[in-house]
């Protein structure tokens, strides 16, 4: 008889009955396994009850076959009752404010008032599954869950007028009263005015109703620079072959239903206006750069004096300054568009003669980017020997064809020449002022977010601005990266626009900063209701949280610069009593909530918040 050392996990009938099951499964796939009675024996089970435990355990075995994951959930649906009354609810609250939701096409616009009415709707009917309530109130679910994940959103139902305006026509009466119990956007209610109220006026006239009797504040563009008129035609040419200027653009090449996109760079001669090179590749980098310059020299059979080039990084590398060789690489001026007309020019005619390119193959990238070439190689050959009326009729072949004097030449190499060390000099002085912590700290930045820039250009020229801006641009386009809302084909130089809009923001805060100083030492007029209702409200609202939210509310209600201001101190001063832990929640807190309010840009909630945490943890 077998003598066990340790007591067994199980009973000797159990550890037969799975020995006996495993023996008549091994049986089929051609195993060797001992016999039943050796089982029996060496465990010392019964026959009998081994025998039994081996068909339940075979019996039970398909149960365990269940497939990977969760079981599925069965919902239950809502009862009829409470789905009906939910309709009830929204339609009723749709009828009592006219425009809190428009629906444009298949897509709705929602405003605030209708978010914080869904936002306590949703509490009182907690028990209804998310997927039902959605449907019952007619917004799509992920909507829905966005608006719930956000804080909620304090509107003040009763938005009327600030003031009593006295009109004596009826017609703006009309309007001045729909306005005020208007919930929705501008243009919605237009349509409204004119489909409901029967008023013929289009959307100028009503806006300078609204505008005259203070209801509203239209927003006004950025007008054009007062230089523009100024700048006009200060690009300097000299002759045909002395300057190229280059650029690259994102062409779409459908093939067989795949979108593939195709940089196409462009090269073309300042004076005559020639395109004199080309290279289509996947992206614009320094290889399609020299391979244009070098299909120029092709093309005219001699490089140029100089050539002309944006500041992408990519355009500057030690590669094409090697393929340029003795030809000058020159850099257009930042933000003057006008230095590359020549080839912008370019392209928008190709965009206006080229159609849409799709090819039905399966060599897809292969042949998608020899298509492009050959398109803009067609259309550039027969733009080049296309007669110009600008041009007395000549054609841009035969204007490139023009013979220049050896003086000519050696005047436009000195003058580029001059130039070019103008900007070296210019670009020397600048680097000399630069603080070498700031330049420390880009340097790291660049490599951590992998930023191009071999001469340092870009990043000399961030370095010039205040190391608020500087840390804060980089948060914020480290931040866009990771959320992946960065526009394709970025570099450094979007980087350098991001510190240079952070900057200007910030000198407008600082002004602001001391106007609002000076006012609350003189105890201005303007502030002192401000003080008064600020005072009033802290002492009503002994609880933090409701104080933030209260003073949140009054920041992003504000018309006025300097009322915003001031909400955003009694905000930062609310949160700066806490410690660094509760600092955090509440900051968190008050950017949720600044963020919930859709009536104001996209750009204007990120400067609040922005100029919120700079209160709150300034660096200076």
């Amino acid at each position: 008889m077998h003598l066990h050392d340790d007591a067994p996990a199980v009973s000797p009938n159990v550890t037969a009955g799975v020995l006996l099951c495993a023996r008549a499964l091994a049986e089929s796939l051609g195993l060797a396994m001992p016999s039943a009675m050796d089982i029996i024996d060496a465990t010392g089970a019964a026959r009998s009850r081994a025998y039994e435990i081996a068909q339940e355990l075979r019996a039970s075995l398909p149960a365990l076959s269940r497939a990977p994951g969760r079981p599925p959930v069965v919902r239950v649906p809502a009862p009829r009752n409470e789905i009906d009354a939910l309709r009830a609810e929204v339609s009723h609250f749709e009828r009592a404010h006219p425009g809190c939701v428009h629906v444009a096409g298949e897509r709705g616009h929602y405003g605030d008032v209708f978010r914080l009415f869904v936002v306590e709707l949703r509490e009182r009917h907690a028990s209804t599954s998310l997927t039902d309530f959605a449907v019952a109130i007619d917004v799509p679910l992920g909507t829905v869950e966005d608006w719930l994940r956000a804080p909620r959103p304090t509107i003040d139902v009763d938005e009327s007028a600030a003031a009593e305006h006295e009109a004596k026509q009826v017609q703006i009466e009309t309007v001045l009263a729909a306005w005020r119990a208007w919930s929705g956007d501008f243009t919605p209610f237009c349509e409204h005015v004119r489909r409901d109220h029967r008023l013929d006026f289009g959307k100028t006239m009503i806006g300078s109703i609204l505008a005259a009797h203070g209801a509203r504040k239209a927003s006004k563009r950025a007008g054009r620079s007062r230089d523009e008129e100024a700048l006009r035609g200060a690009f300097e040419t000299f002759f045909p072959g002395a300057q190229w200027v280059g650029d690259g653009k994102q062409l779409e090449i459908f093939v067989d239903g795949e979108r593939f996109a195709q940089n196409l760079e462009l090269v073309v001669d300042a004076k005559s206006g020639a395109a004199v090179g080309i290279s289509v590749r996947d992206e614009e980098d320094s290889a399609a750069v020299v391979e244009a310059f070098a299909n120029g020299k092709e093309t005219t059979g001699a490089p140029p004096i100089a050539l002309l080039l944006d500041n992408r990084p990519s355009n500057h590398t030690p590669d094409v300054e090697a393929a340029l060789g003795e030809t000058m690489r020159m850099r257009s001026t930042p933000g003057r568009a006008q230095n590359k007309a020549h080839v912008e020019g370019e392209f928008g005619l190709f965009a206006q003669k080229v159609p849409a390119i799709e090819v039905d193959t399966s060599d897809a990238r292969k042949l998608a980017r020899t298509v492009a070439f050959l398109i803009a190689l067609t259309f550039f050959r027969a733009q080049n020997h296309a007669p110009r009326r600008d041009r007395n009729g000549f054609t841009r072949v035969e204007l490139y064809g023009e013979t220049v004097t050896p003086e000519a030449r050696e005047a436009a190499r000195a003058a580029l020449r001059e130039r070019m060390r103008k900007l070296e000099l210019a670009r020397q002085t600048r680097a000399a002022r630069l603080d070498p912590v700031v330049c420390a700290l880009l340097d790291n930045a660049f490599a951590r977010l992998g930023l191009l820039d071999p001469e340092r250009h870009v990043r000399d020229a961030i370095a010039c601005y205040r190391v608020d801006s500087v840390v804060d641009g980089i948060a914020i386009f480290d931040a866009k990266r990771a959320a992946g809302t960065l526009p394709a084909g970025v570099d450094a130089r979007y980087l350098l626009g991001i510190v240079r809009n952070v900057e200007h923001v910030r000198e407008a805060d600082v002004i602001t900063d001391a106007l609002l100083r000076e006012r609350l030492a003189a105890r201005d007029r303007f502030l002192e209701p401000l003080v008064s209702e600020r005072d009033t409200f802290l002492v009503a609202t002994p609880d933090d949280g409701r104080r933030l939210d209260g003073l949140v509310d009054r920041l992003v209600d504000a018309e006025r610069a300097i009322d915003r201001t001031f909400w955003l101190d009694a905000a930062a001063n609310v949160i700066r009593t806490h410690d660094d832990e509760n600092r955090c929640v509440l900051a968190r807190r008050a950017a949720r909530r600044i963020h919930a309010r859709f009536r104001l840009h996209t750009h204007e909630r990120h400067r609040l918040v922005r100029a919120l945490m700079c209160r709150i943890w300034p660096l200076e």
